[in-house]
């Protein structure tokens, strides 16, 4: 199993190569430009040509056709009008006769019929060279034949020991002494022309090919000394990123790209002199970070004793007094949770966040969370419903993260579901596991469930936090379910509810399924 992944791996990288060379080398770009006009100029030129040629050698082998044809039914004709005939066995051995040198004529014919028209009694009999070419004749080709005198033709697909070749079919009708009208057809292969017209594009096609070829190079070549100066330049900016202030390029002549040198020196010297005095702002600026770091560490620590000394002896206060601790006490928790929140946040948006999977039956952490959940739940008159599988379900999951998921979404739920009980389902296949929160409160509409996740996002400005919260919680929810490889998607309708489904995978590296809970409750229901 190791073999296709280390190839797939391989054709990543080379590709992720090449997307690298696209990017940073001007002159690849240029090249490939140039030679992708050029070769669609070669293309349109070529699709002219080559359609030209084929119209052409076409063109001319069908006036041979046709009058090859013509002379055929000419003749046939005429040998049944010059022969003696006075009975029908006359007529179908002078018919077979002139069939017969037929077939042994040449001029690219592959064969020759007589054929009856529909729905006549067939008294001179069928005459066909090759019965493999009856169904050559199309019902189309013998319709017009029947309703006109004319000669037609029609395109056909040749079978040939190794498959097909293109071909022609042609008609005319003839009137044979005692049998009435019939249809003569000729079937001509144009396999000789078609290899002519093959090798003829197989010319063009290695001449274009040659061409491209030697376009590129000199494209190459041409866009690779034109741009060794940028590429100085680009060299001389490194070196001053680096710090090397002094750096400056080579002016030579007075051309565009001279100007270019000589234009970037006098932008190095103006920078040498701004970084010069912005590296004196900087030293100022980082003492002064440095010292007010330093002097307001101290007062907050302080604040923070002091705001536990005053929570602690709050029952001593006055009602006014105590409740102000006590609004000083929960603030500090909140700004504490708050930069907890924004550390956390941070460290998805620097891709650093991790995941430490256990095998953890998903049951056994809803009960955690409802259990913690469920005084804060009482207090506000909503009782939390449980419905879980009897058996484990079981899953690849980091506890701590998805813990915090289930609990984000429950306290939320409490918070807006208006005293009415909240819904905890939980359901699983092979592949998938699903979690859904439903609350019957005050809900919320489609815009709102668009951007639920967002950060800080809320419907109601003037609806404040009753149980707190940084604002942050759902769009870490968001961001642990997909680190897990699932899914957290929210619904909701004003009046009625709201509901959020977590979809996880079970297995690490599984492909996650369907989902076995319906985002929307009343959907489920219906179906």
């Amino acid at each position: 199993m190791a073999a296709p992944s280390s190839w797939r791996g391989r054709v990543r990288r080379r590709i992720s190569g090449l997307g690298r060379r696209w990017r940073s080398s001007l002159a690849v770009r240029v090249a490939t430009m140039i030679v992708m006009a050029g070769a669609l100029a070669l293309a349109i030129v070529g699709a002219f040509v080559s359609t030209s040629i084929r119209d052409g050698v076409f063109e001319d082998r069908l006036d041979q056709v046709l009058s090859d044809a013509l002379w055929r039914a000419n003749h046939a004709q005429a040998s049944v009008d010059n022969a003696s005939i006075q009975s029908t066995a006359q007529l179908q051995r002078v018919i077979y006769d002139v069939i017969y040198e037929q077939r042994l004529s040449s001029s690219g014919t592959v064969g020759v019929m007589l054929l009856p028209q529909a729905g006549q009694n067939p008294t001179a009999g069928y005459y066909v060279t090759d019965r493999a070419l009856v169904d050559l004749v199309s019902s189309e080709l013998r319709e017009k034949i029947d309703a006109s005198d004319a000669q037609l033709w029609q395109s056909v697909r040749v079978p040939t020991p190794a498959g097909s070749a293109p071909g022609v079919v042609v008609g005319q009708k003839l009137n044979l002494p005692l049998a009435g009208p019939y249809e003569f057809y000729a079937v001509y292969s144009l396999a000789v022309e078609q290899q002519s017209v093959n090798l003829v594009m197989n010319i063009l096609y290695v001449g274009a090919f040659s061409l491209i070829l030697v376009l590129a190079v000199l494209t190459w070549g041409v866009t690779f000394q034109i741009l060794k100066p940028v590429r100085q330049a680009a060299l001389s900016a490194e070196r001053i990123a680096a710090g090397v202030l002094d750096e400056r390029m080579d002016v030579k002549g007075s051309d565009e790209l001279a100007t270019l040198g000589a234009s970037f020196n006098m932008m190095a010297t103006s920078l040498q002199e701004q970084i010069v005095a912005l590296e004196e702002l900087s030293r100022v600026q980082r003492r002064f970070v440095s010292d007010v770091s330093h002097e307001l560490r101290t007062p907050l620590t302080t604040i923070r004793m002091a705001a536990e000394v005053l929570h602690d002896a709050r029952a001593n206060f006055d009602p006014v007094t105590s409740r102000s601790a006590e609004l000083l006490y929960a603030q500090l928790d909140r700004f504490e949770s708050m930069l907890a929140d924004l550390l956390e946040i941070s460290r998805f948006d620097a891709g650093a966040a991790v995941l430490d999977v256990e095998d953890t039956d998903l049951r056994q952490v809803i009960t955690n969370v409802t259990e913690m959940a469920s005084p804060l739940a009482a207090t506000r008159g909503v009782q939390l419903r449980l419905a879980l599988p009897e058996r484990p379900v079981a899953a690849d999951i980091d506890p701590r993260r998805i813990e915090r998921i289930i609990r984000n979404l429950v306290i939320n739920a409490v918070e807006h579901s208006e005293n009415a009980d909240v819904d905890i389902t939980l359901a699983a296949d092979e592949t998938t596991a699903a979690i859904r929160v439903l609350d019957r409160g005050i809900g919320m509409d489609s815009e709102t469930a668009a951007h639920v996740f967002d950060r800080f996002w809320r419907a109601d400005t003037s609806r404040a936090r009753v149980i707190g919260g940084s604002g942050l919680g759902l769009a870490i929810s968001l961001e642990d379910a997909r680190l897990h490889g699932g899914d957290l998607a929210a619904w909701g309708e004003l009046g009625v509810g709201a509901a959020f489904l977590l979809t996880l995978p079970r297995r690490v590296g599984t492909p996650m399924g369907p989902s076995p809970l319906a985002l929307n409750p009343a959907v489920e229901v219906a179906s």
